[in-house]
C-alpha cells in the first residue's frame, strides 16, 4: 500500500540529513520507515548522518565525521553536512537535524528555546539558577535561528499546530511555507496483540488496571509526575508498567514495573488498560499515535502536540498542566471507571500510509519551486 502511494508521484532524488540513525526513537523510527517507503517508491535516496547502527536498504550512506564536544558537535555537524553538500545535485534535500541550508526541514524535535523556557517553568526553585546555562544551549539556539532563517529553509514541516505557533512566534518564517503532517503508525502493528501473556509475564492480576508509560528523557517526559499521582492511587488496584531507559525513583511505589526496554513493544499496549504520558513539553509523542493506534486511551498533558488528537472522553483526557497530581488522578479514576471502553475510536487517520503521502507532498513542491 505505502508502495502504491509513493508511486503515484514523480521519482525524485533526495537527501535525508539525521546525525544519528539507530534503531530507537520516535525521529529514528520515522526515519526508518520514511526511507524504507522511499526506496520502495523508485525514488533515489541518500542519507547523510555521523553514525548509524544498520545501513538502511537501498539508501546510500554518506558518513559526516566531526569531532568536538557536546556543545559543539551540533554545530559542527551542520556545518560539515552543509559542506558535503555543495557541488551535489539533489531535487530535495530535507533535514530531520537544525542544519544551516535545506530545501525541508522537519521540525520534529519542536524548539529548543520553547524546551527551555518550559524546563524552568516545570523546574523547583533551587534549580532554575543552573538551568539553560552553557555553550552547548547557546550554539543550539544560535543553530535554531539560522535553521529558522527563510533565506536557509525552503519549507519546513510541524507534527502539531502547537509547533507552528511557537514557530510563528519566534522566527520571522512565513506561516504559508509551514506544513502540519501529524505522525503516522503502522497501524496494524498495534492491534490484536498477546494482552494476557504480557500481563501475565509482568504480575499483573485479574482485575487490575494497568498503566503504560513508553519513553526515554524521564524529566522531560513527566514520568515523576505520574508516579506521584499513582500513590494517590495504592488502594486503588491500579500499577504502572515503564517501558524504556531512565534513572530509577529512589522511592518508587511497589506497583510500578520498570521493564527497561523491551522488544515487542506492541504486546506492551495490549496488555495496558490506558496510556499515560505527561511531557513538559513534546512537539508530537509518537507513543501517544502507537497508544491510539492499538484502541488505547491516552491521558496526557496540554504540552504535547499530540494531544491536538484527543477528544476529551472518547479517546484520551488532556491535562492542563503536567504536574496537576489531582487532575491526572481524576482522569485515571474516570478511565478505570470504563472497563469496557476499549478499543476506543480516533477520528483522525493515524497510518503511516498517510503521514509519508503528505511528507512527500511538501517533498514533491520544494523541488518544484527549486527546479522553477
Amino acid at each position: 500500500m505505502l508502495a502504491w502511494v509513493i508511486s503515484l508521484c514523480n521519482k525524485l532524488k533526495i537527501a535525508l540529513i539525521r546525525r544519528k540513525y539507530s534503531a530507537t526513537g520516535g525521529a529514528e523510527l520515522y526515519l526508518q520507515r520514511l526511507l524504507r517507503a522511499l526506496v520502495e517508491g523508485g525514488h533515489v535516496v541518500h542519507l547523510y548522518t555521523e553514525s548509524w547502527q544498520v545501513k538502511p536498504e537501498g539508501v546510500t550512506v554518506h558518513p559526516i565525521a566531526v569531532r568536538g564536544s557536546r556543545a559543539d558537535l551540533p554545530l559542527k555537524f551542520a556545518e560539515a553536512v552543509g559542506l558535503e553538500l555543495e557541488g551535489q545535485t539533489f531535487d530535495c534535500v530535507f533535514s530531520l537535524e537544525r542544519t544551516v541550508r535545506q530545501d525541508v526541514y522537519r521540525a520534529g524535535d519542536g524548539l529548543h528555546r520553547i524546551w527551555l523556557q518550559q524546563r524552568r517553568e516545570f523546574s523547583p526553585w533551587w534549580k532554575k539558577p543552573f538551568l539553560s546555562r552553557g555553550a552547548f544551549h547557546r550554539n543550539m539556539l544560535a543553530l535554531e535561528s539560522r535553521t529558522f532563517d527563510p533565506a536557509n529553509t525552503g519549507r519546513v514541516i510541524v507534527n502539531s499546530e502547537m509547533v507552528k505557533r511557537e514557530i510563528i512566534a519566534n522566527f520571522k518564517f512565513p506561516e504559508d511555507r509551514i506544513h502540519l503532517v501529524r505522525n503516522g503508525v503502522d497501524t496494524d502493528r498495534f492491534q490484536h496483540r498477546l494482552r494476557t501473556e504480557t500481563r501475565a509475564r509482568f504480575g499483573v492480576k485479574e482485575g487490575e488496571f494497568l498503566l503504560l508509560f513508553v519513553g526515554s528523557g524521564w524529566e522531560r517526559k513527566g514520568l515523576g509526575y505520574l508516579i506521584a499521582a499513582l500513590r494517590k492511587l495504592s488502594r486503588a488496584k491500579v500499577k504502572l508498567l515503564v517501558v524504556g531507559k531512565g534513572k530509577k525513583p529512589c522511592c518508587a511505589p511497589q506497583n510500578v514495573i520498570f521493564a527497561g526496554t523491551l522488544s515487542g513493544i506492541e504486546n506492551a499496549y495490549a496488555a495496558a488498560d490506558l496510556f499515560t504520558f505527561l511531557p513538559i513539553y513534546e512537539p508530537s509523542a509518537n507513543v501517544c499515535i502507537e497508544a491510539l493506534a492499538a484502541g488505547l486511551p491516552v491521558v496526557t498533558s496540554a504540552q504535547n502536540g499530540a494531544a491536538e488528537v484527543i477528544k476529551e472522553g472518547v479517546n484520551g483526557s488532556v491535562i492542563g498542566r503536567a504536574d496537576d497530581l489531582d487532575s491526572i488522578v481524576k482522569a485515571i479514576r474516570f478511565w478505570q471507571g470504563r472497563p469496557n471502553c476499549r478499543p476506543v475510536n480516533t477520528a483522525f487517520d493515524l497510518s503511516l500510509e498517510r503521514n509519508v503521502s503528505e511528507t512527500l507532498a511538501v517533498l514533491e513542491l520544494a523541488a518544484r519551486e527549486k527546479r522553477e
